[in-house]
């Protein structure tokens, strides 16, 4: 498990990635805060880190998530598509903001939403 802590370098915000954990063949990515143009980045990258180890299934951990744009869900598009099975990308335990912006943006019509990360590890992909 890598932990990055909660405070993000600006000393005022949770860091968006909170954690990659592998989990049998899964790969689950904990974010939380707000997730926005400006930690995009980081985002895409902790995500192109966990799509590089080639997993069955990647888990998209929503729990502590409190925001997101736009870009953070282009950033969820984007790395679907790296996927070999895209079946395998699964997004977890999102609140009602969250789940509202997938809804508002019809992505909880392309991706595969489960209530918790457990519901997720052990979905058939």
């Amino acid at each position: 498990m890598t932990d990055r802590g909660n405070i993000d370098g600006d000393g005022l915000r949770k860091h968006p990635v909170l954690g990659v954990d592998a989990v049998g063949d899964a790969c689950v990515v904990r974010l939380g805060g707000e997730l926005d143009l400006y930690n995009a980045g980081q985002v895409r990258s902790a995500l192109a880190d966990a799509c590089a180890q080639a997993p069955e299934r990647l888990v998209i951990d929503l729990g502590e998530v409190e925001f997101m744009d736009s870009t953070a869900l282009g950033v969820l598009i984007e790395t679907r598509t790296k996927l070999d099975n895209r079946d395998g990308f699964l997004l977890a335990a999102p609140g009602l903001e969250t789940r509202r912006a997938l809804q508002i943006s019809g992505l909880d019509k392309l991706f595969t939403v489960h209530d918790t990360v457990p519901d997720a590890l052990g979905a058939k992909v």
